[in-house]
């Protein structure tokens, strides 16, 4: 999850859209005069943007899991073997492979090379690339390579773009990139409401992940209880709502606490961050994988927590929602997050290419749940496909299964008693049933899907 503060690196890091309009709106850079509809001026400085947890850089070819637990002392995956963990190979076998559905992207300045980079990305596991459709709104600056601001918004872009092809490989992706910096408070979020709101209005995308987020307690008027700074940024949701569009956002990566207002440090008490914790956005927070060689689990699912830990836990500008009652003994009064969480831990990292960075073009490996949104975009769009249909907010769906059975539902609780306290702050453990750790828990994608294609709603 992008947030505007440096992140901890290892010392050892190495050397579709259905009308015209629509279309015409992918292929066109977007008016300067179009993205400042509703600016909102933030008092927050600017300050480089981190893509999630970038821990190994610019290797030459992915490792095995033997080769990154010597050389780093951590397991990294690839999307072969995510695949196998996450049950998707059955779907796609059954033709599920989201054709036909769109996922829309959003980050500050993109990439520039990011076509490119899918498809070396695709080409190293024998999956078949697609086409990345690029939309600039407002005025997007020239990509600089020296500037840690671009270059940590392309890799959250790369990041993002190759996770969701991992779980989807046949969706259509849009990346929308804007022109200013998404930072804590509202700085950069007006342009990135705008453009959500302009793909929704244009039936571009089935759903939206967003990988960016800001503590509630830095927005403006919030340490005098005026909530409006956030509430006047909640109409592309709203509109999502309407036209039957999945939102959804990482939950964070910061445990129960999250980054001040200058991004130096984090609250030294319990803290939420939006648009997660909106109740109209589904919050995905994040798991640790323990995989072998062919993808299978070695170990149940435990809490993301290592350089960083899965956000979660009560907002304090939005109440419980009606979708969240049933589990009202966990959330109390107050919107609970996450809703359902995947892989985000940087111990069982991803692997991502990259060459926007000319002195270090290669493999990394990332984690956060930065990863974990757009992993669950993929599965999204698969129920689209599998639903002939948008399956909308998924809130109501996704409670009702969490009542069934796994075997029918496909929610696989963690439940393994590891826990998001981090920096400090303590945070919630992950037991059975609904948990401010990671939510309901994960997924088995060949059960999951089909049920969430089942209950949702035609729009």
């Amino acid at each position: 999850m992008r947030r505007s503060r440096p992140r901890p690196r290892a010392v050892a890091a190495a050397a579709g859209a259905t009308a015209l309009t629509a279309a015409a709106l992918i292929a066109a850079p977007m008016s300067g005069a179009a993205a400042a509809a509703g600016h909102v001026t933030g008092a927050v400085k600017a300050v480089p943007a981190v893509a999630g947890h970038r821990l190994i850089k610019g290797v030459g070819s992915p490792l095995t899991i033997a080769q990154c637990q010597a050389k780093w002392g951590i397991n990294c995956y690839t999307p072969l073997q995510y695949r196998q963990a996450y049950d998707l190979k059955p779907l796609y076998r059954a033709g599920v492979t989201g054709k036909g559905r769109t996922i829309v992207i959003v980050d500050s300045f993109g990439s520039p090379t990011i076509q490119h980079d899918l498809d070396v990305y695709s080409a190293q596991f024998g999956m078949a690339s697609t086409h990345v459709q690029v939309v600039k709104w407002g005025d997007v600056p020239p990509f600089d390579p020296t500037n840690p601001d671009h270059t940590g918004w392309a890799g959250e872009s790369t990041l993002d773009v190759e996770m969701a092809h991992a779980t989807a490989p046949d969706a259509h992706i849009v990346l929308v990139e804007t022109g200013v910096a998404e930072t804590e408070g509202v700085t950069g979020l007006p342009e990135m409401m705008d453009a959500e709101k302009a793909m929704i209005d244009h039936g571009v995308g089935d759903v939206i992940t967003q990988s960016f987020g800001a503590t509630e307690n830095t927005f403006p008027g919030f340490a005098q209880g005026d909530f409006s700074s956030i509430g006047k940024l909640r109409y592309a949701f709203k509109d999502a709502q309407r036209h039957g569009v999945t939102v959804l956002a990482s939950s964070g990566d910061g445990g129960a606490t999250d980054a001040t207002e200058d991004g130096s440090t984090n609250y030294p008490y319990r803290v939420n961050s939006w648009p997660s914790s909106d109740p109209l956005v589904t919050s995905v927070g994040g798991t640790q994988l323990h995989l072998d060689d062919a993808g299978d689990r070695t170990a149940p699912d435990s809490v993301y927590n290592d350089y960083g830990a899965g956000g979660g836990g009560q907002s304090h500008v939005f109440a419980r929602p009606l979708y969240q009652n049933g589990v009202r003994q966990v959330v109390g009064a107050q919107r609970g997050t996450p809703d359902i969480s995947m892989s985000a831990a940087v111990d069982g990292g991803a692997w991502v290419y990259s060459s926007f960075d000319p002195t270090a073009v290669g493999w990394d490996v990332y984690g956060g749940t930065s990863e974990a949104s757009p992993l669950f975009s993929g599965i999204v769009a698969l129920a689209d496909q599998l639903a002939g249909h948008r399956v909308g907010d998924i809130h109501q769906a996704l409670y009702a299964l969490a009542k069934g059975t796994a075997k029918f539902s496909g929610i696989v609780d963690v439940a393994d008693g590891t826990n998001n306290s981090y920096d400090g702050v303590t945070g919630y453990t992950a037991v059975k049933g609904y948990d401010m750790a990671t939510g309901v828990g994960t997924l088995d994608a060949a059960r999951f899907v089909p049920a969430l294609a089942l209950t949702s709603w035609p729009r």
